[in-house]
Parts: C-alpha cells; structure tokens; sequence
C-alpha cells in the first residue's frame, strides 16, 4: 500500500502581494527616515514615497484602513518594494522627488514637461569674455544670469546686451582668427575687442556694465551712461553721443518692458497653482534683478482626491530637482511640509531658501498675476481636450477604429532627387503634439535605388517597428500606435502593410494620405486595405485635423532633411584623407585657400607645406586623382 503524496499546503507555494506583502516587509523596514518604492506586477513603480520613519510608514499601508480608493487600488497591485535609508527626513525629501522625477510613478503627482531654461552667461576664463545662451550644467567659469522661460525672452536680453554693451558673442577660436571687425562690430554689436579697436581695459568696463544691468542696476547704469552722453555732446563729439544714446534707449526699452513693482523682490520665483475638475495648472515666473524674465504653465499628473498643498509641495519638489533654487519662493497656496521642503531646498542651495505665502503688498500682486495666468491657463486646456476629444471622435469613425486614438503617429520623407534622404515620424495624441517623441530617420538602404519613395518608406517602417517589437520582447514598457497615417497613396501604403504583416503587427491601422488634384487641400484621397479610396466632407473637422498632421510631418522631415544636408554641404573632403589631421587640414587650406584648391594642386606643390611629407603628399594627390593611381 502506497501512501498518496501530501499536497504543498498555501502557505508553502503563495507569494506574498498587496497588504500581505507590505506587512512582511514592515517587519524588516528600520525605524528611520528614508524612502520607499513601491512596484507592480510588470515592474513598473507604482509610487515612491518618503518617511521619518520606514517602518511606521509602510504599516499604515498594511493596515488596510486608506483615505482613498486609489490608494487601495495602489496596495492591492503592489507586488515588491524597494527600501532606501536616508540621513534625514531632508535627505529623504531630496531623493523622493529624484526617483518620481525619473520614474513617473503611476500614483505620485508627476510633473510633466520639464524641460530645461535657458540661461545667459558671461564667461571669466578668457582676456575678453564672451556672452552667450547656456543649458544645463554651471561647467564653464563665469557668471550665469536666469532662468529665462522662453528662447525668445534670452534671444532679446541677448540682442539688447549687444547693442548697449557691445560684447562679443563669437567662439574662442573665431575670436583668435580675426584680422578684421566681423559684421557684427559693422551693425554696432559689437566692441571688436579681437582686433584692438577697443582696448582690454575698456572692454572689462563694458563687461562690468552689463553684470551689473543683469543684475539689477539697470538705473545706476543708465545715469552713468546719461553723463557719458552729456559729456560727448558737450565736447561736440555727436557721434559718440548717438552711439550713447542708441544704448541708453536699448536699456529703457527692455528695463521698462520687464520691471515689475514689487519692493524687496530682487530675486524670486512665483507660482500659482490652480485646480478644477481634477486637472491642475501650475504657472510659474521668474523675476531677477526687478525684471521680469518670463514665465510657463505647467499641468501636472494629479488626482482628484490630492489637495492644493500636496500637489504644489511634489511639484516645487520635482521642479528644483535640477534647477538653481532662488533666495524666495512666493506662492498663492502654502505647500504641504512648508518648513521641510525650505530646509531642503537650503542644504541643496547651500543658504537660507524662504517659500513665502503673501497676504497684502506688492509680493501679493505677483501671485494674483500668476494666479489668473494659471486660471486662463487650465481653461483653454480643457477647452481644447473637449474640442479635441470630439475630433478624435471623427477620426475614429472616419477610419473605423475601435476607440479614440491615443497616439497617431505621421510619417513622411523628405530628399532631394534621393539625396540626403530622410524619413520623419511625428506623435501626436489627445493632448495635441507630442514632440519630445518625434522621431527621424536618416535613410542608408545601400540597395535603395536614390529617389525611390516606396523604398525609403519600407525602410523607415522597418526600423520603426521592429525597435518596438525588440523593446516588447526585452519587457520594456512600450505604447504602441492605434493609427497610422502614411504621407502617400496605394503603393506606400503596400510597403507599409508588408512590413506590419513580416512584424506581427498586422493589427495597427493605417491610412494612405494622398494629396488631391494640384495638391489642393481638402481634396486628399485616403487609403486603407479592403476599401476603395475615399475623400471625407470639405468642412469635416477630422479632415481639417489630419491636414494639420500631415503638415507638421512634412515640415519636420523637410527641417531634417535640410539639416542634414548642410551638414553634408560643411563636410571637408580633406577629414576622408588618412594621415590629415587638424593641423596640416589647417596648413593645406591656409597655403590653397580651399579644398577645391588643394585638389588642384600637384605633388610638388603639396610637398612644400609644412608638415607634408613626399608619401603622404602622393596620397593627398590620389584622393582627387583616383584615375591616375596605380
């Protein structure tokens, strides 16, 4: 007689999930500060969070008594977590809005579209500094003057700088190589410090007067050029006086354009957060030296069960993540944590940081002026998903799609007779163009014969998608598009279907877009497999909407492709030549004047340059002469 096996009891063979899980590992956690994480069944991160204590924390959630809903839902599909001890709660702070920003948890706030400001910089590693845009990292000595909120906002402090101070904004290496003023010195931009026509000292005076405007002084500055002016006229030198006076109006202009009424606020950013109908807006701006330099809305990831002061304390945390922080923060709701997220912001800033809520003055009216720019802000937002949403309405009917598409992807290329060929993918979505996830491809198919259209297009779907299937099978989280609108007619969207067919991918539609007779708009023809062609009504909304996508793919792979194609145009014929480096690249071109020239050249003639020996001189003869070699 033979006994039956003993089945594994629940306890042997069940893994751990949700509550149970958070449970076990609270048995574990420290009794100290630092952060959590917490990951689903894909591995993707649900939430990080921070705590003074580890421990305490993690068992509220074990409990099984939430606030909310979703924070239920957020246990239940908690598969792992991560534990990270930290020094303090300040540290924990820090490394909590660290890992939402890089991770985009789905139930933290999650502050979308960051994109880094531009910033001016004086630099102080060279005889004449230079002023110019900067991004990212303080790397370079000098002084550094932002953030400015739009490239338009610094390319109009820049221009102005030029004009009233007459700074040099060329490259070091530029600036060596001239013998004459550059056009910029011809247009009154420039001092011409490179060739001596102003002298060192002088040129250090002017640097002196714009760190200075920059940084405030924009008055004492202009009454010292006041006298200046004054002095010339009087000495009758009316020249120099109109050249004072050009630079004293470019000052007004941009000091009066941007000064702010604001007592006591030199230096300070000012946000506004308001929420309705569980969408957020948060617009910030950013004033220094008593101007104005711009400002941005933002629309945070929220829900709508997280409060004001929740949702502003998570986003000044992500937003100064990788960003100077300024000596004053004004804002129109007191952040959650207000005295926490101040002593982290002044350990991370290295001095004191204050995060003010004004009640009266003038500090008071710069947040109410954010404040209706949030407002106005959110609503247009909403007006255009409403608007949008039903016009992704159409389109789902136009095209027979189960659901509104969430993303739709355009592509077309752009060449000239074949040459520089390049294939452009643009995004777009419910919440309109998605640019940070635009996409080029620079076409290389050595079979393809140059201008053959059906052959770039199977070459950029190729690439396009089987990236997507590699990445799904890696397990990487990926999205895949509901709508694909190809730039062309029956023959590219054949290519297109055959590579989606070869990729197991024959379930994402896509449409032919061909132009009408004479290229018309709104006589576009659509393509899709099993139908015949068809046109959608002249004033359909979708048609309208697919005609703005379709122009946005075109401009972007006609901006690639000029791109590229003056990059191939910049291209030295002498950089293919082995044994030519900087150096004797240099010495050929100074002696010939050009690559054209050097061609022309015999070896004799190359022999005398410095640095060319008699084999390499042969060489150099038999790149522009392949059919005298051997």
């Amino acid at each position: 007689m033979t006994e039956a096996p003993i089945p594994e009891t629940a306890s042997e063979t069940a893994v751990p999930q949700g509550a149970d899980l958070i449970r076990d590992e609270a048995r574990r956690a420290p009794d100290k500060p630092g952060v959590y994480r917490m990951y689903g069944e894909d591995g993707t991160c649900l939430y990080v969070g921070k705590a003074r204590s580890i421990k305490k924390r993690i068992l509220q959630y074990a409990q099984g008594r939430f606030h909310t809903q979703r924070i239920g839902l957020m246990v239940s599909l908690t598969r792992s977590m991560e534990l990270v001890i930290t020094a303090s709660e300040t540290e924990a702070l820090l490394l909590e809005s660290s890992f939402i920003k890089q991770l985009k948890p789905r139930f933290n706030v999650v502050l979308r579209d960051d994109k880094s400001f531009a910033e001016l910089m004086i630099r102080k590693d060279h005889r004449a500094p230079q002023v110019r845009k900067h991004r990212g990292a303080h790397t370079t000595p000098g002084d550094y003057f932002g953030p400015f909120a739009s490239t338009w906002a610094v390319n109009r402090t820049l221009n102005t700088l030029q004009k009233a101070f007459l700074l040099r904004s060329c490259s070091d290496s530029v600036y060596e190589s001239r013998t004459r003023p550059c056009m910029l010195h011809q247009i009154k931009r420039c001092s011409a410090p490179c060739t001596g026509l102003i002298s060192l000292e002088d040129y250090a005076g002017l640097v002196d007067e714009a760190s200075a405007f920059l940084k405030g002084k924009s008055r004492a500055v202009i009454a010292r050029l006041s006298e200046e002016m004054s002095a010339a006229a009087e000495a009758m030198d009316y020249e120099q006086a109109a050249r004072v006076r050009d630079r004293i109006r470019a000052l007004s202009a941009i000091s009066m354009e941007n000064s702010v009424s604001a007592d006591g606020v030199a230096e300070a950013d000012v946000f506004a957060l308001f929420s309705e109908g569980g969408q957020a807006c948060v617009q910030v701006f950013f004033y220094r030296g008593g101007q104005n330099w711009g400002g941005r809305a933002y629309f945070p990831r929220v829900d709508k069960t997280d409060t004001d002061p929740e949702i502003l304390a998570a986003f000044l945390g992500q937003f100064y993540e990788d960003k100077p922080i300024p000596r004053l923060i004004l804002s129109n709701v007191r952040p959650h944590e207000l005295e926490l997220l101040e002593e982290a912001f002044s350990m991370k800033a290295e001095r004191k940081v204050e995060i003010a809520n004004p009640r009266r003055g003038d500090k008071l009216a710069l947040v109410d002026h954010a404040l209706t720019n949030a407002r106005e802000a959110l609503g247009r937002k909403m007006a255009e998903g409403s608007a949008q949403g039903k016009i992704l309405d159409e389109v789902c009917e136009a095209f027979g799609l189960e659901g509104r598409p969430e993303r739709i992807e355009i592509y077309d290329n752009a060449h000239i007779q074949g040459t520089n060929a390049v294939g452009g993918m643009v995004v777009a979505g419910p919440e309109g163009f998605q640019k940070s996830q635009y996409r080029k491809f620079n076409i290389r198919g050595e079979d393809l014969t140059p201008g053959d259209d059906y052959g770039m297009m199977r070459e950029v779907m190729r690439r396009r998608f089987s990236r997507l299937v590699k990445d799904e099978d890696a397990g990487e989280e990926v999205v895949r598009p509901d709508l694909l609108l190809i730039d062309g007619g029956a023959g590219q969207l054949a290519e297109v279907l055959a590579v989606l067919a070869d990729l197991g991918l024959d379930d994402i539609t896509a449409v032919g877009v061909a132009k009408g007779p004479d290229r018309d708009a709104g006589k576009e023809h659509f393509f899709m497999p099993g139908k015949p062609p068809f046109m959608l009504p002249m004033k359909s909304p979708a048609l309208y909407y697919i005609q703005r996508l379709r122009d946005e793919a075109h401009r972007f792979a006609n901006g690639a492709h000029r791109t590229r194609r003056s990059m191939d145009i910049k291209k030295n014929p002498l950089d293919e030549i082995e044994g030519v480096g900087p150096g004797r690249k240099k010495a050929l071109l100074h002696a010939f004047g050009s690559a054209k020239g050097v061609g022309r050249a015999s070896v004799a003639d190359l022999v005398k340059v410095d640095g060319i020996n008699q084999p390499l001189a042969e060489r150099i003869h038999g790149f522009f002469h392949p059919e005298g070699r051997g």
